[in-house]
């Protein structure tokens, strides 16, 4: 691996802590949807399909890790299902709406989070 971003990105996500691994998953979501979206605008239905099973991907990933010993877990797993309801209609039907309300959801989970992160450590 010769490319200095990839060995940068592979270190990044080895020694991120689980919180910022959280983060950077939100924040792939994010973007394999806004790429998903602008493919179904070219009509790239190949790309939108694959960005929107990554993005599937992340969701799933996310919904697996949770702890499920916690009342707000219940929650997330109905949000990331709904998430994954969204994405598939939007590879299925070409839908641009879908992926928002996905994308909606996503970064309003993302923007949680990283406040959530700053509160922790603010309280360290």
């Amino acid at each position: 691996m010769n490319n200095p971003y990839a060995k940068y990105k592979e270190q990044s996500v080895t020694t991120a802590t689980p919180e910022e691994l959280t983060l950077m998953l939100y924040n792939g979501c994010i973007k394999f949807i806004n790429l998903a979206e602008v493919y179904i605008e070219e009509k790239d239905y190949a790309k939108s399909n694959l960005n929107i099973q990554k993005a599937q991907d992340i969701i799933q990933e996310l919904n697996i890790t949770l702890n499920m010993d916690y009342e707000i877990s219940q929650n997330l797993r109905q949000l990331y299902t709904f998430v994954n309801e969204k994405l598939l209609d939007a590879n299925i039907k070409k839908d641009k709406q879908a992926l928002f309300d996905a994308k909606e959801i996503v970064s309003d989970l993302r923007d949680t989070w990283k406040e959530a992160m700053a509160l922790s450590r603010k309280g360290k």
